[in-house]
């Protein structure tokens, strides 16, 4: 309802439903639970909190999600086809103008990611594997969820929504507005506002984490789950890391070791894969040992 501009006073000189219609038109008399404005104050943090982590929660009950698998990864990484295009384009304009630095920096770029575009069509290939072994018969379990953008994450729920799996997708608002990928399940698409309860959320039903090439956000929960795992804050949580020589290149492991800065045995809570199937088999292998155990 629209707040009426009119001085309080004026209330004196109405009949009896305009005085209840002033009354109402202010944000006062809104219900706590539908005033955004009041839920957006600093002092309802903690309820914000609370909602951020029951909705998710409950939905994914609703939906019968009993174990998750986390899949990480660039989100500008694109499919082989788009990255040969976005190289050819690159390289046309780089003809125009061969002396532009930035260009040519453009077709260093473009070269690296079409190498690295077949990690796109592994991490369709996993969300497709694993949902076809772990979603028969009514179960929900090893579910794909991802970040919800594009790029790696785009192609785990794709490959899931190509067999008709389940998958989910934590979003979150940022400065420039990050956008659902459209293979996400309707109901499993989240938004969420603290990237504390994301995290949580992500970790909460994970049997396993997948990362896949990518930037900050892809090594910054690598390193988070790897924390948890060696301070045994969590435990049960398979780590695969797609692509050796990009991870061996990327950190060295070997100084961190040499350096006293980690031990050798926590060289094993993780482990390397190149393809979907190989990264599918080492999850399984740990999965059945932790059900012996």
């Amino acid at each position: 309802m629209a707040q009426l501009h009119l001085k309080p006073e004026t209330i004196f000189f109405m009949d009896h439903e305009a005085q209840s219609e002033f009354l109402q038109s202010f944000s006062a008399y809104r219900r706590a639970d539908l005033d955004t404005e009041f839920l957006s104050r600093d002092e309802l943090r903690a309820v914000r909190l609370q909602l951020e982590w029951f909705k998710p929660e409950l939905l994914q009950q609703d939906e019968g999600i009993g174990s998750t698998i986390v899949v990480f990864g660039s989100a500008r990484l694109v499919e082989p086809t788009q990255a040969r295009i976005q190289l050819d384009q690159a390289e046309r304009e780089l003809t125009q103008d061969s002396l532009n630095t930035h260009k040519r920096r453009a077709v260093s770029i473009a070269r690296a990611q079409l190498e690295l575009a077949p990690y796109y069509t592994e991490a369709r290939a996993f969300g497709r594997l694993v949902s076809s072994i772990c979603q028969a018969d009514g179960r929900c379990e090893y579910v794909v969820v991802t970040g919800g953008g594009s790029g790696i994450m785009e192609a785990a729920n794709r490959g899931a929504t190509e067999i008709g799996g389940k998958s989910i997708g934590l979003n979150i608002s940022l400065p420039h507005e990050q956008q659902p990928n459209p293979y996400i399940s309707p109901n499993l698409c989240f938004q969420f506002r603290y990237f504390a309860l994301r995290k949580m959320h992500f970790l909460l039903r994970a049997k396993a984490l997948v990362a896949f090439p990518g930037g900050f956000g892809t090594l910054d929960e690598v390193f988070e789950t790897l924390t948890l795992l060696q301070t045994g804050k969590v435990t049960g949580i398979t780590v695969v890391l797609m692509g050796r020589a990009f991870w061996e290149r990327l950190i060295n492991w070997s100084l961190l070791v040499e350096s006293g800065l980690i031990s050798q045995e926590d060289l094993n809570l993780f482990h390397y894969a190149e393809t979907a199937q190989e990264a599918w088999n080492i999850i399984w292998a740990n999965h059945e040992q932790r059900m012996s155990e």
